[in-house]
């Protein structure tokens, strides 16, 4: 059955690992980071076969196959935990290339590496007679393909948070209209009037006898004064009274809010003597 990259088979691998991209996800042996993962291969039915590794400083930067039912995934951490990984085990598996062909002879050798040997024996490569290449299945060999659900099982702990965000909504609505008021006013304006006085008064002279002029003695008119008045000239003209702006102000101010969260944690209970290996939390960037 052929083998292919995960990114090949499926570009939305992630999908499958709670969005989270494994192929950035570091190695560890125990508390030891003993290199990082480079790629997922997957049969043609896209079920996990192996991970790439490269071992980095730890076996000189070697790349070879780890199957996947040899590690534990942890993705709080971001981390593949393949705690039975030895240094023997890197340095007898098959360097790994993408130009090599991953035939059945490929994959037992690196199978051979993994498959539980006596001790005596060591873990040199020997062909299995009892394995045929034209009837294999990977179930032969489900100690290292399948995930070890029981020691792999993942719990996970639940808390509350408190999400602060803003609705915008209307409240209300401010109109600005114009309306006319009257009243009246009383303007003072002073006018002036002409009359004319007629005074007749007696000379000092009265009862002297005078030489009357030409005009002495006659009738009609003898003067013409013309009278002028003023009129008050009253009218009404708009002027600016005083101009308006309208326009809108945003102020701000905090509210606060107090709330009960909760928050689950582990709680381990043993009986007997077991040998527990409780890492510690993920820091919160690495949720």
């Amino acid at each position: 059955m052929a083998l292919h990259k995960i990114k090949d088979f499926d570009p939305n691998y992630r999908d499958s690992f709670n969005k989270q991209d494994i192929l950035s996800f570091d190695l560890y042996s125990g508390n030891e980071k003993v290199g990082s993962i480079e790629d997922l291969l997957v049969d043609d039915e896209g079920k996990f076969r192996y991970l790439v590794i490269n071992t980095g400083f730890w076996v000189i930067g070697k790349r070879v196959l780890l199957p996947i039912g040899r590690t534990q995934i942890a993705f709080n951490e971001r981390r593949v935990y393949a705690d039975s990984l030895s240094r023997a085990q890197v340095e007898n598996l098959p360097e790994y290339s993408e130009s090599d062909l991953l035939d059945y002879d490929y994959e037992e050798r690196v199978r051979s590496v993994y498959r539980p040997t006596v001790p005596a024996t060591g873990v040199t490569y020997t062909p299995n007679p009892s394995r045929d290449r034209n009837s294999y299945s990977y179930q032969q060999d489900a100690a290292l393909y399948n995930l070890d659900e029981q020691n792999s099982k993942e719990l996970r702990l639940y808390e509350e948070r408190l999400v602060a965000s803003k609705t915008r909504q209307k409240v209300g609505e401010v109109a600005v209209n114009k309306r006319i008021e009257t009243e009246v006013t009383t303007a003072s304006v002073p006018i002036e009037k002409e009359r004319v006085v007629i005074e007749e008064t007696a000379p000092v002279d009265a009862g002297t006898a005078v030489t009357p002029g030409a005009d002495a003695f006659r009738e009609g008119e003898v003067a013409r004064v013309e009278v002028y008045e003023e009129t008050p000239d009253i009218h009404k003209e708009a002027v600016v009274r005083e101009e308006v702006s309208v326009r809108k102000e945003i102020n701000q101010q905090t509210v606060d809010a107090e709330e009960q969260l909760r928050r689950e944690r582990l709680d381990v209970t043993t009986t007997g003597h077991p040998t527990v290996d409780k890492r510690p939390d993920p820091l919160p960037d690495e949720r």
